[in-house]
């Protein structure tokens, strides 16, 4: 049987390797710290739960509307008004099976053949591996810690040509946790408005988990030509510890894409889950004392974490305003990162993720989505590891 083209030039998820391989070994009865872990470790608040275990025990089981029930589109809808004064009806919201999903319809509908797409790197690992499966072209446009690891003009307009049709933005990022702030945005925007043919695609999956007193902003709010061809992705699963629920959405700018967006959707997956959908909407009225005090939590844990890096001879973490990751140079070990994460894990039971496919070969991904006490054990173990490098 001979696979398709497209799908042979899909690269193998590297970090899926390492999370199955860590789990193999904590089968084996081994002691694995895992800082690989993409999601928090606290629990869907108890609310939330509970709402979708209503909505079972009520019979709420049959299929909804392909692009989610109206009554989640238009908690949606006030979410945005709340949250970023943007004014979305209804008809232009699309829920999906996480933001994964919704940044792949949304792909799905805008890229033909050869179509460009362009990226900044480092960037989240399944931005080109969706442009490649789709016949696209990743563009990747190059950061480092001078600029922060954020875009600036003339990285972005350098970038930028006639064929690019999809520019993708990522704040806060992953893996990096850099966050743009409105200046920084409103840079870009003078850039992006000089190629009017470009949509954007504008993932917020972490919008909640910003640090040091920042306030989210949307590349969407400033600017009302580019709003008009801006595609917001964000979902539950960062926000309201919400992972395994697979909710994620995208606001569209025009009923038109909204409606292409939702005619994919209905030949792969079809509706989201229909329980769960309820618990979607009281995690959007409900959440944000729950989503804040996570935050918080998480700020105190990069705090703590950060400085513990720091202190370890041959690692250079980047300080996150946003996310729940560290995103550590590993350069001065003189060990792809590859390497490390394997070799980090075979001897010393500490897992996790490798940034090469992320576009950045010199750097490892750290989740401090994990207790205080996993955290302490994993600077020692990283640290007494790193002493016979």
């Amino acid at each position: 049987m001979e696979l398709s083209r497209r799908v042979r030039a899909v690269a193998p998820s590297v970090t899926l390797a390492i999370t199955a391989k860590a789990k193999e070994m904590q089968a084996k009865g081994l002691n694995v710290v895992s800082l690989s872990a993409g999601e928090p470790d606290f629990d869907t608040p108890g609310y939330i739960k509970q709402a979708a275990i209503d909505a079972l025990n009520s019979g709420f089981t049959k299929y909804t509307p392909v692009v989610g029930t109206l009554e989640l589109r238009k908690a949606i809808c006030a979410k945005f008004q709340r949250d970023q004064g943007l004014a979305y009806t209804p008809d232009k919201i699309v829920v999906a099976v996480g933001a994964k999903h919704a940044i792949f319809n949304i792909l799905f509908a805008l890229l033909n053949e050869g179509d460009e797409v362009a990226i900044p790197s480092p960037y989240w690992l399944s931005y080109p591996e969706m442009v490649t499966v789709l016949g696209g072209r990743s563009v990747i446009l190059q950061t480092d810690g001078q600029t922060d690891f954020k875009l600036t003009p003339q990285i972005l307009e350098k970038g930028l040509t006639p064929k690019t049709k999809v520019f993708i933005i990522n704040s806060p990022s992953n893996p990096t946790g850099a966050v743009y702030t409105r200046e920084e945005l409103q840079a870009l925007v003078g850039v992006l408005k000089k190629f009017p043919n470009i949509s954007i695609i504008s993932d917020e999956i972490y919008e909640k988990l910003i640090f040091d007193g920042l306030t989210h902003v949307s590349i969407a709010q400033l600017d009302p030509e580019l709003a008009s061809r801006t595609i917001i992705v964000n979902g539950h699963s960062k926000a309201y510890a919400m992972t395994g629920w697979r909710l994620g959405y995208s606001a569209c700018p025009n009923k038109e894409l909204a409606e292409a967006v939702g005619s994919v959707q209905s030949h792969s997956t079809s509706n989201p889950t229909s329980f769960a959908q309820p618990g979607a909407v009281v995690a959007l009225e409900k959440g944000e004392d729950d989503a804040r005090k996570m935050c918080v939590a998480f700020q105190k844990r990069r705090d703590w974490f950060y400085d513990a890096i720091a202190a370890i001879p041959k690692l250079q973490p980047f300080r996150p305003q946003g996310t729940f990751y560290l995103f550590v140079d590993i350069s001065a070990t003189g060990i792809g990162s590859l390497e490390f994460a394997e070799s980090l894990l075979e001897e010393a039971h500490v897992a996790l993720v490798p940034c090469k496919p992320f576009g950045a070969d010199s750097h490892v991904r750290m989740s401090f989505a994990s207790s205080e006490k996993n955290l302490e054990e994993a600077v020692k173990r990283i640290a007494a590891w790193l002493k016979n490098k």
